[in-house]
């Protein structure tokens, strides 16, 4: 039994016609787009882009950028959290 909910998101003027499984996913679906609508918005308003296409080129590359900053940070976070618990191991090992 196929219990998706059908739905239609809007991008850039386009609809599109989704399924989605859970209210979960239609939220994050549509707070994509609010954040999609928002950033084309700005992207027109601060440069001369005449083309659609560019403007969510330049969105794809701001989101995708955003994702790749977040992971080298977690990664870098990561790193030091373990350096910092080998500093904290060998101090506790010294008083064993």
């Amino acid at each position: 039994m196929d219990d998706k909910q059908k739905i239609k998101i809007t991008i850039a003027n386009r609809v599109y016609p989704l399924s989605v499984k859970s209210e979960r996913e239609e939220e994050s679906l549509r707070l994509a787009a609010k954040k999609i609508a928002a950033m084309v918005s700005k992207f027109e308003k601060n440069y001369a882009v005449g083309d659609k296409q560019d403007v969510l080129a330049m969105c794809a590359l701001q989101f995708a950028s955003e994702l790749e900053f977040s992971e080298i940070n977690e990664r870098y976070n990561h790193q030091e959290s373990v350096k910092k618990l080998e500093k904290l191991n060998e101090i506790l090992g010294s008083y064993l």
